[in-house]
C-alpha cells in the first residue's frame, strides 16, 4: 500500500496546484543550461511521510547532475530514487528511477520516468510536476503534486536544509 501511494506521489503529472505547473507539449520546454540549476547541487536533508528525507545532487558534470534520494522511516530505507538533470537539445530534462529499500527496480529495466522543464527563473526550476525553490544557499523548497486513492489531488511542499 505504501509503495503505490509513494509511487503515485512520486509520478503524478495530472493537475497542477499553485507552485507546480503542467506541461503543455505544444509549447516545448525552454531553452536552459545546467548552469541555471546548478544551486541546486548539494547534500539536503529533509523531513516527510513521517520520516527523513535525503537528497545529494552532484554539481553539473558531463552534461548532467546526478542524484540520489532515500526516505528512511523507523529507521529503515523505504526506497530510493536515482536519476539526473540532464542537458539535452538546449533545454533540461529530469529522469528517475524509483527502487525498493533492497534495490528492486519500480521500473522495467529500460524505463524510466521523464519530466519535461516548463519554465526556469533565477531561484525556480519548473518541471512537470515537480518545482525547485532556491530560499537561500542553505534551504530549498520542493513542491510536489500528489495523487490521493481517493483521486484528490494535492500540492505537497518539502523543505531541505543543505548538510
Amino acid at each position: 500500500m505504501i509503495r503505490i501511494a509513494l509511487f503515485l506521489f512520486l509520478c503524478s503529472i495530472a493537475g497542477r496546484a499553485q507552485h507546480t505547473l503542467s506541461y503543455k507539449e505544444k509549447n516545448g520546454s525552454p531553452k536552459a543550461s545546467l548552469a541555471d540549476v546548478a544551486w541546486i547541487s548539494g547534500h539536503w536533508k529533509g523531513t516527510a511521510f513521517g520520516g527523513i528525507t535525503e537528497e545529494i545532487w552532484s554539481p553539473p558534470l558531463g552534461n548532467s547532475m546526478m542524484f540520489s534520494f532515500k526516505l528512511v522511516v523507523d529507521d529503515k530505507v523505504r526506497f530510493y530514487e536515482l536519476g539526473h538533470i540532464q542537458e539535452t537539445n538546449h533545454t533540461l530534462l529530469l529522469q528517475l528511477k524509483h527502487f525498493d529499500g533492497d534495490l528492486k527496480a519500480w521500473e522495467e529495466k529500460d524505463e524510466m520516468e521523464n519530466f519535461q522543464l516548463v519554465k526556469i527563473d533565477r531561484d525556480h526550476v519548473y518541471f512537470d510536476g515537480f518545482t525547485f525553490e532556491k530560499i537561500n544557499d542553505a534551504e530549498i523548497n520542493l513542491y510536489v503534486v500528489i495523487v490521493e486513492e481517493t483521486g484528490n489531488e494535492q500540492e505537497v511542499k518539502f523543505n531541505y536544509k543543505k548538510q
